[in-house]
């Protein structure tokens, strides 16, 4: 019963929503007809129903594609990083890249150095790699070390183990995963499409409708990628669930994992340095292995000259020092924004946890809306300003970082709690003096996850909308066929996040100890 009457107020509220929206939009009440009445999308969809199917499909086939090679890569890269531990070590520079990089400052990398769907799967792989390789390691590694011994006491080895226990242990965090990676290859699919020209692909038909004065179109064709990029969060949630229930252990760890990140500082340090020297060896190794032209395809050393000795350098530095000056500020901004509004809609999930519910699913089309498809929609309304762009940057900042403050407070120690109930408090004041205190280390975790897509959201909104920034400095480098600047903007971008992020690391690691 109390199930029924939960999901009989959700369907309310959601009809209530549309309601609302359908006669804002049939009154163009908001920026003139920007925000189109839900009839009228659906109108538009089913006048262009048959455009989608041709669309549709080359981009699922690019997206799925590099969905598969990205997450096997990622599997094996964890798989080996667990069983020999030289190998994380290796591995590292090259995950945090994955992690950090900008994508849309890659895409006009790819497509100089690749034709046809290459560069979609290239990119849908490389969105796909990070967060299946961080759940491949930690599912190997937070095992029950009584099952180990079960398996070494009964004569097997250290394959054995991997095998029977730490492959079945990373199963339901590796199908969790999932959920992240489906719709981040979508995006990788999209944004090459958008940017590249080609005749089919979702990316194609959004950017061919841009000029055409239609916001049902553009609705339409944002809310479709949105169910693609949905479905296969849910398909994947549901099958994370699953295998999660069905790989309990029966009985309680006494044991914690150790963490492999202690150590002495130069131990650390010398990570570090084998960590970026993988990387430009790869990066240098990739361009000698397709064998493509210096002029095209700058290497480490070029793009190092490119800024310090070229003919151009000083100019360069100064336009690129201009791009930031734009691009990091908004960055910050609509960072510090997203945290903000994922802090407050947790408070209230915790306080009054039937309206946090009501707002949860509106909450997750920031998560499955792929940027491309988002970023006209928010122009139209926001017009293409400062505001437009740091509201792209709060859709893209704002759910991972309510779902990690959310999972703290949640995990308030019951212990605790009852202290301030035994003291006459209530919801209020637990929150105040438990929860909030207690979720101050993963405010910080959520700060450093959230960065790098803090850059990617602005950098996409100057790209394809603003014609500010980091963004606008690439589309200008293709047009002129400067492709110094491509590489530069691309390797500084991956660098600069790179940073960012190790930056907010270091607060984390100093919050931690102080909790």
């Amino acid at each position: 019963m109390n199930n029924v009457r939960r999901y009989g107020r959700g369907a309310l509220v959601v009809i209530a929503v549309l309601v609302v929206w359908e006669f804002l939009g049939q009154f163009e009440l908001i920026a003139r007809g920007a925000l189109p009445a839900p009839s009228q999308i659906l109108r538009q969809f089913w006048q262009d129903r048959s455009d989608y199917p041709p669309h549709l499909s080359v981009t699922l086939k690019s997206a799925g594609t590099g969905f598969i090679i990205g997450n096997i890569i990622a599997i094996f890269s964890g798989t080996l990083c667990a069983r020999f531990r030289f190998a994380e070590t290796l591995l590292r520079g090259i995950g945090v890249t994955m992690f950090a990089v900008p994508l849309i400052a890659i895409v006009p990398v790819l497509l100089l150095a690749f034709s046809g769907t290459i560069p979609r799967i290239v990119l849908a792989a490389m969105a796909s790699y990070f967060p299946t390789y961080v759940a491949t390691l930690n599912g190997m590694r937070d095992i029950d070390p009584r099952l180990v011994d079960v398996v070494m006491v009964a004569g097997g080895t250290s394959d054995d183990v991997l095998r029977w226990v730490r492959l079945r242990s990373a199963l339901p965090h590796i199908v969790s995963a999932f959920r992240v990676t489906a719709p981040a290859a979508l995006l990788g699919t999209l944004l090459v499409e958008f940017g590249g020209g080609t005749r089919w692909g979702l990316g194609s038909y959004l950017l061919g409708s841009l000029g055409q004065a239609n916001p049902s179109r553009l609705w339409s064709i944002g809310l479709a990628a949105t169910a693609v990029a949905a479905s296969a969060y849910m398909l994947f949630a549901f099958l994370g669930n699953r295998l999660t229930r069905s790989s309990l252990s029966a009985t309680v760890q006494t044991t914690i994992t150790p963490s492999t990140n202690s150590g002495p500082w130069w131990k650390r340090l010398l990570g570090v340095g084998v960590s970026v020297s993988v990387v430009l060896g790869v990066w240098a190794g990739v361009l000698k292995i397709l064998d493509m032209s210096p002029i095209v395809a700058k290497s480490p050393l070029a793009v190092f000259r490119y800024l310090t000795v070229g003919a151009r350098a000083a100019a360069s530095r100064t336009r690129l020092f201009d791009a930031y000056s734009e691009t990091l500020p908004v960055a910050f901004i609509g960072l510090l924004c997203g945290l903000f509004a994922a802090l407050l809609l947790a408070v209230v999930l915790s306080l009054r946890p039937t309206l946090g519910r009501t707002v949860l699913p509106f909450a997750l089309i920031s998560q499955t809306m792929p940027l491309p498809a988002l970023t006209p929609l928010i122009v139209l309304i926001f017009g293409r300003d400062f505001l437009a762009t740091v509201v792209v940057c709060i859709s893209v900042t704002f759910f991972p970082s309510f779902v990690t403050i959310t999972q703290a407070l949640a995990s308030t120690s019951p212990a605790a709690i009852d202290v301030v109930r035994v003291s006459g408090g209530g919801r209020l004041k637990t929150l105040r003096f438990v929860g909030l205190p207690g979720a101050v280390p993963a405010l910080v975790t959520a700060a450093r996850l959230a960065a790098p897509r803090a850059l990617l959201g602005v950098m996409i909104a100057e790209y394809l909308a603003t014609g500010n920034g980091l963004g606008n400095l690439l589309n200008e480098s293709r047009g002129k066929l400067d492709y110094g600047m491509i590489w530069t903007v691309a390797t500084t971008s991956v660098l600069v996040a790179v940073v960012i992020t190790q930056l907010i690391g270091l607060v984390e690691r100093l919050v931690d100890r102080r909790v």
